[in-house]
C-alpha cells in the first residue's frame, strides 16, 4: 500500500487517493474466487470447480473484485490514515477509480475528521452546589413508603370514599345524552387521587357511599388522545359496588425485622437517613457535573461533524432497546405503544447526544492541554471494577472492551475531575 494523496477538501474532511500493489490486489482477488467459486456454474465443470482463469474469461476479468476491494481496503485504508496522521471518526465515501489485475487498485476515500477544539476559561468556573437537608420528614415519607408497600387491601363498609381510597364502579359516559364508544365499564377498580382518569372524575366519587348511584360531570381536556373528545363536557353515571383502603402495618420494632435486617426502628431509620444523604450527595455532585458540563461548552469552539451526534444518538438507541428487551418489548412495540415512531424515538435523543459530544470533545481537549495521562495501573484497576460489577473474569472483560477505549473513557474522568478540582463551588441550600 502507498499513500499517493491526501487533501483537504472541506472542513473536517479529507480525501485520500490510497494505491495497492497488483501483487496484493491479486492475492485479495484469490481469495473472493476460493469464498465464491462453491457457487459458480461453468459448463464443463462442476459446481465450484471450475478454475479462476476460466471463471473471469466467461465472466470478465472483474468478475472477483468487488470482493477483492472487500477484502483489501480495510488494512490499506488504516494505514493510509496512520501514513496521513489522520484522526479518522468516519469514512464518507469509498470509490475505486482503478483497478485491473496488472496494474493493481487505486481507490479514494473521504474521511470525516475528528474536529479541531479551542476551549477557554475551564479553570475556576463558579458553579452552585444543591445541598438538602436530611430531616424527618423526609425520613418519615421513606418509611411510610415502606409501610405501603407491607400493606393489606381490605373492605370499608362504615363511610363514605375518601382520597386514597379504592372504589369498585360501574360508569357510563355520555355526551349531549348520547352513549360514547369507550365510556362505560362495569367493576371497574379506581384508586382515588391517582389522577388515572380525566380531571374532576375522582374528586366526584369522593363523598359517596356503596350502592350510591350519583352522576360525575366533567369536560374533556383539549388536549385529549381521542379527537371526538377534545373539550366535550360529559355526564357519567355512576354506581359504587366496593371501597376498600390500605391497612397499614404500625410503625415498631416487628415492622423493622420484618423488613429490613435491623432489629429496631431507630436502626431502620438511621439506615434510611444515610441512604437519603448518600443520594443527596450523588444527585448533588450529578447536578455540579451538570452545570460545568453546559459552562465548559460555552467556552468551547468546534465545527462538529454531524456524523458524530448520529451515531451517539445510536449508540443511545441500541443502549435503550437492550433495556427495554429485558422487559421482552421490542423497539417497534414501544414506539406503538407511545403513538411514535423510530425517527422520532431518535429525535428524542438528539439534545442528550449532541451534550455528550460537545463535552467529551471539551475534555478530551483539556486533557490534552493539561498533560492529563492514563496509567496501566488505572486502567488495569477499572478492569477490576468492571469485573466485580459485572462478576465477569477481568481476562474476559479484557476482550469484550477495548483498552484503548477505555483508557479514553479513564482520561475524560481525569479531566472532569480536574475541572471540578479547580472550579469555585458554593452551597445553595433546597428546602423541600
Amino acid at each position: 500500500m502507498s499513500l499517493v494523496k491526501n487533501e483537504n477538501i472541506a472542513t473536517n474532511k479529507n480525501e485520500l487517493e490510497v494505491f495497492v500493489d497488483a501483487k496484493t490486489f491479486n492475492l485479495a482477488c484469490d481469495k473472493a474466487y476460493k469464498k465464491k467459486v462453491k457457487k459458480i456454474s461453468v459448463p464443463g465443470f462442476r459446481v465450484g470447480k471450475a478454475p479462476r482463469k476460466v471463471i473471469e474469461k466467461r465472466y470478465g476479468e472483474g468478475v472477483f473484485f468487488d470482493d477483492a476491494i472487500e477484502i483489501v481496503y480495510p488494512e490499506a485504508l488504516e494505514e493510509a490514515i496512520q501514513e496521513a496522521n489522520l484522526d479518522v471518526v468516519a469514512i464518507e465515501s469509498l470509490e475505486p477509480t482503478e483497478a485491473s489485475a496488472e496494474n493493481g487498485l487505486t481507490f479514494k476515500a473521504v474521511c470525516v475528521l475528528k474536529p479541531e477544539v479551542e476551549v477557554e476559561n475551564y479553570k475556576g468556573i463558579e458553579v452552585e452546589k444543591p445541598v438538602r437537608k436530611v430531616d424527618d420528614k423526609a425520613v418519615n415519607s421513606r418509611l411510610q413508603a415502606m409501610r405501603e408497600r407491607c400493606g393489606r387491601m381490605i373492605s370499608v363498609e362504615d363511610r363514605a370514599a375518601e382520597q386514597g381510597d379504592t372504589v369498585v364502579l360501574d360508569f357510563e359516559g355520555f355526551i349531549d345524552g348520547v352513549a360514547f364508544d369507550g365510556g362505560k365499564a362495569e367493576g371497574h377498580t379506581l384508586k382515588l387521587g391517582s389522577g388515572q382518569f380525566i380531571p374532576g372524575f375522582e374528586d366526584q366519587v369522593v363523598g359517596h357511599n356503596i350502592g350510591d348511584e350519583f352522576d360525575v360531570n366533567v369536560t374533556f381536556p383539549e388536549d385529549y388522545h381521542v379527537e371526538d373528545l377534545k373539550s366535550k363536557p360529559a355526564i357519567f353515571k355512576c354506581k359504587i359496588h366496593e371501597i376498600k383502603k390500605i391497612e397499614l402495618p404500625e410503625e415498631d420494632d416487628e415492622f423493622a425485622k420484618d423488613v429490613s435486617e435491623y432489629d429496631t426502628l431507630d436502626e431502620l431509620k438511621k439506615d434510611l437517613e444515610n441512604k437519603i444523604k448518600e443520594e443527596y450527595t450523588n444527585a448533588a455532585d450529578m447536578s455540579v457535573e451538570h452545570e460545568i458540563t453546559s459552562k465548559l461548552i460555552e467556552n468551547m469552539k468546534a465545527e462538529i461533524p454531524n456524523v458524530m451526534f448520529d451515531r451517539r444518538i445510536d449508540e443511545l438507541m441500541r443502549d435503550f432497546e437492550q433495556r427495554i428487551s429485558m422487559q421482552g418489548i421490542t423497539l417497534d412495540m414501544y414506539a406503538q405503544y407511545m403513538g411514535t415512531s423510530k425517527d422520532k424515538l431518535r429525535d428524542q435523543f438528539r439534545e442528550q447526544a449532541e451534550t455528550q459530544v460537545k463535552s467529551r470533545l471539551a475534555l478530551e481537549k483539556i486533557a490534552d492541554i493539561e498533560k492529563i495521562e492514563v496509567s496501566d495501573d488505572e486502567i488495569n484497576d477499572e478492569f477490576e471494577k468492571l469485573s466485580k460489577q459485572y462478576n465477569i473474569e477481568a481476562e474476559k472483560i479484557k476482550t469484550m472492551i477495548s483498552a484503548d477505549n477505555l483508557k479514553a473513557d479513564i482520561l475524560v474522568k481525569k479531566a472532569m475531575d480536574f475541572v471540578k478540582d479547580s472550579a469555585k463551588i458554593s452551597d445553595k441550600l433546597i428546602e423541600d
